[in-house]
């Protein structure tokens, strides 16, 4: 594995400016793509994300370019953090311009509704095979990006590059383990903003805590039977990448998620809630891509995920959906906790 001297990060929303930040402060050579040349004007004039990460000052050491070849130049990692549903065609963009051999890294948390591959799944279907490790666990970017204690997990089946990654990210605010299950971290990544929406909603409906604990346990619980019924690990489920960042993103005021569920919960359509959003929700179409015709979420028991997309995508109330969940035929809690049934 080559030292990583050089990341190209490409996106420049809110995470992965703050993981930008983070790189250059570690003294890591960073330069942050963004497929708005306007956008990169701001940045360079300003050297603030002021449409994400208001009051972060840029390092000055931190390049900043619009142009795939200038930025993928010299580059010994590629770090993606582009929300799923643009990811292949900002893959496309980078076809040419970077080399075979550089590994790459995701940061991006959900499902393409049309294939629905993960992301990793979507870099090597245009970028060709090469390593990769996937970046997540209970991080916002408003919180890394102003040095606030943070872990994260980077798990890839090669473990080198997992390590490499882990060396050059890793800080006194930022602590990042490896793991070995790529496919459990990105789907518990994905899955959890499903579950994070329910819990909005139950905010919304001011439901109380009981309700909302209920939600969170039982939703880990989903995340676990879809992931190991997809060659995941259970256990995954159980650290950073799948509880730690289930909870933070049921709770947290910055979670995008959380707050599209709260704001349905308070009687307002999927649509306005979406139109008033600066920033992407992925769990809204990570749910369209569960229950959709490329779905592998079929004969797997996910009630609450269930619900979620009935009241995002066929017009039932989110009242409707909680008395539904509720009144299902009483279960053991154990019975079928990781197989379907």
């Amino acid at each position: 594995m080559k030292e990583i001297k050089r990341v190209l990060v490409i996106g420049d929303g809110g995470w992965g400016t703050a993981l930008a930040i983070r790189l250059a402060k570690n003294g890591v050579e960073t330069c942050l793509w963004s497929a708005f040349p306007e956008q990169i004007k701001a940045l360079q004039e300003q050297r603030e994300n002021r449409r994400y990460l208001p009051g972060v000052k840029l390092p000055d050491g931190l390049e900043l370019s619009a142009d795939p070849f200038a930025a993928a130049k010299r580059a010994d990692l590629a770090l993606s953090v582009v929300p799923t549903q643009f990811l292949r065609a900002v893959a496309e963009t980078f076809e040419d311009a970077l080399p075979g051999g550089v590994p790459l890294a995701t940061a991006t948390k959900g499902i393409e509704i049309e294939t629905f591959q993960t992301p990793s799944q979507i870099l090597a279907a245009v970028l060709g095979d090469r390593s990769i490790a996937v970046l997540t666990g209970p991080t916002h970017a408003e919180e890394v990006a102003r040095g606030l204690p943070a872990s994260i997990v980077c798990a890839s089946e090669n473990e080198e590059l997992a390590r490499a990654i882990q060396s050059v990210l890793n800080a006194d605010t930022l602590r990042v383990y490896t793991h070995r299950d790529a496919r459990g971290a990105e789907l518990a990544g994905a899955l959890k903003n499903v579950i994070a929406i329910a819990a909005g909603i139950a905010d919304g409906l001011e439901l109380g805590d009981n309700a909302k604990a209920a939600l969170v346990t039982r939703g880990i619980v989903e995340m676990a039977r879809f992931g190991q019924s997809h060659g995941a690990r259970p256990d995954t489920f159980f650290g950073l990448a799948g509880i730690g960042d289930l909870a933070t993103t049921c709770y947290s005021q910055h979670s995008r998620n959380r707050h599209v569920g709260q704001e349905i919960g308070r009687g307002k359509t999927l649509e306005q809630v979406l139109q008033e959003m600066e920033m992407v929700a992925e769990g809204v179409w990570t749910t369209k891509a569960l229950f959709g015709p490329e779905s592998e979420a079929r004969g797997i028991r996910m009630p609450i995920a269930e619900q979620v997309h009935a009241v995002l995508f066929e017009g039932k109330g989110p009242r409707q959906a909680v008395v539904e969940l509720m009144s299902r035929e009483p279960a053991g809690e154990m019975d079928g906790l990781f197989v379907n049934g």
